[in-house]
């Protein structure tokens, strides 16, 4: 069944008059003097998240909007139809069902395959934990993108499940700069090696993959098969590499959806086979709450919603991630990919170019070193950027001050980017660091916050593997839900391919300094790098 793209329906006309009337001038502090209620009408306890809505900039009336519009595109059965594995993926005819490789046995489509992998992939990971027996210390995951941002972000955030006196270490980037590092702190004989590619032939990746085999021979490694593994459906490849042990996964897990699958094998052998299957438990609970819940209760959904109506109806063209805790540091750039690459589309599925802005960018850094960097622009920028704050309420650690500050901080960054400070009150302050040549009005207006700017607070009673989980498949359906109601494919990635087109006609050029049939300046900039 075709639906429509959000632009062609009634609820669409409906939202941008209330835009005008309404949304285009609402004021936060305002709504909050108006309504008592607010924050207990826009929060909700999702499984393991709770979010707080209350400081965006919407009430009941635009929700109701927005559910509309949600209704009117079908969000419901494009929902139900991914869970159901039709190839929703329309440009590569796949279905889209990494849902299946976090539901219990006999839940999901392709139960009896998924299993298997995953208690293969899970008695292995328990082998290389027992270091005692597998001699292995080290463990260097080499992929990149999908097949690394996950679990680079997931092994740091479960920092506090990890096994100690065993080192994980990530080598993404074709630069040799990032491996060479690398195999500094390590010896043949105490390293795995986890080469990350479904094709084993991802250019990147492989490249890395050579250097690392080169180095463990020269360093005097004798078993490869041993020490080097791979997740990869590609079996024959990996063989001609001397790869024997190999994990597979298959055409309907997306490379940015995959750290549930053999992908996320490192993350396995840092925290372990039962907190690896929380890990998946708090995913498939999250995944059960966008399946059954009502959309006016629906954590993904109501997000998704959230950012149709900021992207294209306020025009905000990007959205700050700031995680106030430290093992989510790398949770900006896993997201960057997860939305920038989902819904980083400028046609829809019929292959029509799109009249309105599809994904916003997204970046951050953790609280509290991206207030000292970026949140001055944030306060008094120019432009208006929504911010979503990830606070944790019980740390891993045993420092309760610190703590402390960490969720003030937080909790204070989102009340200033509301309530902001007017001239009159920066009048009644004293700057001490203010200069004596300029008046106290003009000091004023530079100290003059415009507030109303609107966040999202996201709160974990802790990070563990289960709310881990649960907070990414929020992410991931919140995705699909923008992306439904744009009417685009948020499951394929062409924009990816020219560059490595490009590069893959560039490289004999930089040897032979050929430029015949080049641009100027890529000509130019050719010769000019040629050593």
């Amino acid at each position: 069944m075709k639906h429509p793209r959000c632009d062609t329906t009634e609820a669409w006309s409906a939202l941008a008059g209330h835009y005008q009337a309404h949304g285009r001038d609402f004021d936060l502090r305002e709504a909050f003097a108006r309504d008592p209620g607010r924050f207990a009408a826009l929060s909700l306890q999702a499984p393991e998240v709770f979010a707080d809505l209350s400081k965006n900039l919407l009430d009941t009336a635009t929700l109701r909007f927005l559910l509309d519009l949600a209704r009117e595109c079908g969000l419901a059965s494009r929902r139900d139809a991914m869970f159901a594995g039709e190839p929703i993926n329309l440009t590569e005819g796949r279905a889209v069902l990494h849902t299946a490789l976090r539901a219990p046995p006999g839940a999901g489509p392709h139960s009896t395959e998924v299993q298997d992998v995953l208690a293969r992939m899970l008695a292995f990971a328990e082998q290389v934990r027992d270091t005692a027996a597998s001699g292995i210390r080290h463990v260097v995951n080499i992929g990149i993108g999908g097949s690394d941002l996950g679990p680079a972000m997931v092994v740091p955030a479960l920092d506090a499940y990890a096994q100690r006196g065993l080192a994980l270490h990530f080598v993404s980037n074709v630069d040799g700069h990032d491996i060479a590092p690398v195999l500094r702190e390590l010896k043949p004989s105490e390293t795995l090696f986890i080469i990350a590619s479904k094709t084993f032939t991802t250019q990147e990746t492989m490249a890395n993959a050579q250097v690392a085999r080169a180095w463990f021979l020269a360093q005097g490694g004798t078993d490869i098969a041993r020490h080097f593994v791979a997740a990869t459906t590609n079996v024959k490849a990996a063989a001609e590499f001397g790869v024997s042990t190999t994990f597979g996964f298959w055409d309907w897990v997306g490379g940015r959806y995959s750290l549930w699958s053999a992908i996320g094998l490192p993350i396995a052998i840092a925290i372990g086979a039962d907190h690896f299957r929380a890990l998946l438990a708090g995913a498939h609970a999250m995944d059960r709450h966008f399946a059954d819940a009502p959309l006016a209760r629906n954590l993904p959904a109501l997000l998704g919603l959230l950012d149709v109506w900021y992207r294209n109806f306020h025009a905000f063209t990007s959205r700050s991630v700031a995680p106030y805790h430290q093992g989510l540091r790398r949770l900006p750039a896993y997201l960057q990919q997860l939305e920038m690459e989902s819904n980083g589309k400028r046609v829809d599925t019929d292959g029509q170019p799109l009249p309105f802005g599809s994904s916003p960018v997204v970046w951050g850094e953790p609280g509290t070193n991206g207030q000292h960097a970026y949140f001055q622009m944030l306060h008094q920028g120019t432009d208006v950027i929504p911010v979503e704050f990830v606070l944790v309420r019980t740390p891993a650690h045993r420092h309760p001050d610190l703590h402390a500050k960490l969720l003030a901080n937080g909790l204070a960054q989102s009340q200033a980017l509301m309530l902001g400070k007017t001239t009159d009150a920066a009048l009644g302050e004293k700057a001490p660091t203010a200069s004596g040549a300029l008046d106290a009005a003009t000091i004023a207006r530079h100290r003059t916050f415009p507030g109303n700017r609107p966040s999202t607070t996201f709160v974990l009673d802790a990070l563990t593997p289960r709310s881990l989980g649960a907070l990414i498949a929020m992410y991931e359906h919140r995705v699909f839900t923008s992306g439904a109601l744009w009417g685009i494919n948020s499951f394929d990635q062409w924009g990816v391919e020219l560059g490595k087109a490009l590069a893959s006609q560039l490289l004999p050029r930089l040897a032979s300094g050929d430029t015949s049939g080049l641009d100027a300046s890529t000509a130019g900039l050719l010769q000019r790098l040629r050593v």
